[in-house]
């Protein structure tokens, strides 16, 4: 627990201190954000604010998360470095997180709204998934426990959910096509809740703050643990390490979203929604509780289906809209609510989905037990 302690009050320092210094870096570049023509024209004052704030939140993880696993090997040399598990996740969001940054610096090199073109960012994205797929079925422990697995999980792997019915190889094939169905939902989920100031920052701060204490409880709870009680262990492979990473993440988040609340000094831009987007990914597949980010990403989830939904509903009735605007924050602002007003409403609902999402993760293991 006193690794969780200095991470978090690592990635918060850096990220309160890192964030303006890196604002006034990008001022005197003149990288700044802009702004698309259909969207609502409230937000054409926020042109010229800096982006490619994600660079300081995936720089603060990284500082943290070495700096801690350094300073508890300098307290007690036995104590375990960094996990498989750990550094998978480093590799997801830091591969997605470069992604971000080169559809960002296309957008501040050209001055445009658009970066890459939707092709080259989807191949770019699945080569990162695939790697991370691959690698992630690799490094067994000494319990023969893999980073991820072939059955597909809720709070724990679901047996009679095994993608390897068919053998290794096309269990292999089958986790690679659903992991990387969770990173693309999960990065675009992240993503296009990034349009308002503070609201994927605030929302992404409870979603790790979640897999924080999920962390946590299940190393409390691991199989094999002198604090196992009852049959409703869990076969983690480094569930404390990941608690770590996510109190981290969440720290990070805090200490940008000082500076990204509104009026936003800066914006994360994609480099830092698809980074926080292939860490909540990385979570839900190395936490084994794949289903569950559907609830504990509920705002994500809902989000997304409005960009669905709108898109849909354009095309069968040629023209017609379901919504003023998508994603669904937009219509909120066309309908008249003031920005500051759906941001702290969709945190509310954000936490309502978070707290759901928990109280099913607990309540299956009190079941068990």
């Amino acid at each position: 627990m006193i690794a969780l302690l200095i991470g978090a009050g690592v990635a918060l320092l850096v990220a309160l201190i890192g964030t303006p210094l890196f604002i006034r870096f990008l001022v005197s570049k003149g990288y700044g954000q802009f702004i698309r023509d259909d969207g609502p024209t409230s937000h054409h004052t926020k042109r010229g604010t800096p982006t490619m704030g994600g660079t300081v939140v995936v720089a603060a993880v990284l500082i943290s998360y070495g700096l801690t696993h350094l300073i508890m090997w300098m307290m007690n040399p036995r104590s375990p470095g960094p996990s498989a598990s750990g550094l998978l996740l480093l590799f997801l969001m830091v591969g997605m997180g470069f992604v971000g940054f080169l559809d960002d610096f296309i957008k501040i090199s050209k001055q445009r709204s658009l970066g890459l073109n939707a092709k080259a960012k989807l191949i770019l994205q699945a080569v990162v998934g695939i790697a991370f797929a691959v690698l992630a079925l690799q490094f067994p422990n000494a319990d023969k426990i893999t980073p991820a697995s072939f059955q597909i999980s809720l709070v724990r792997d679901i047996p009679w959910l095994n993608l390897a019915f068919g053998g290794t190889v096309l269990g292999a094939i089958l986790f690679v096509v659903w992991s990387n169905l969770i990173v693309t939902a999960a990065t675009n989920g992240v993503n296009l809740t990034d349009g308002l100031d503070g609201l994927a920052a605030g929302a992404s701060i409870m979603v790790f703050g979640a897999y924080t204490l999920m962390g946590i409880w299940q190393n409390n709870q691991a199989c094999g643990s002198p604090r196992e009680t009852g049959s409703g262990c869990y076969l983690v492979r480094d569930p404390l390490d990941l608690a770590l990473l996510a109190a981290i993440m969440s720290a990070a988040l805090v200490g940008f979203l000082w500076w990204n609340t509104s009026p936003a000094k800066i914006f994360m831009g994609d480099t830092g929604s698809l980074a926080i987007g292939g860490a909540v990914a990385g979570f839900a597949i190395l936490s084994r509780t794949e289903l569950l980010l559907g609830i504990i990403g509920g705002l994500f989830v809902l989000i997304t289906l409005s960009v669905i939904i709108q898109v849909g509903y354009f095309k069968v009735t040629k023209g017609k809209r379901f919504f003023k605007m998508a994603p669904l924050q937009h219509h909120f602002e066309l309908k008249g609510w003031a920005e500051i007003t759906v941001v702290v409403r969709f945190w509310i609902l954000c936490g309502l989905f978070v707290a759901a999402g928990l109280g099913i993760f607990y309540a299956e293991w009190v079941v068990l037990l």
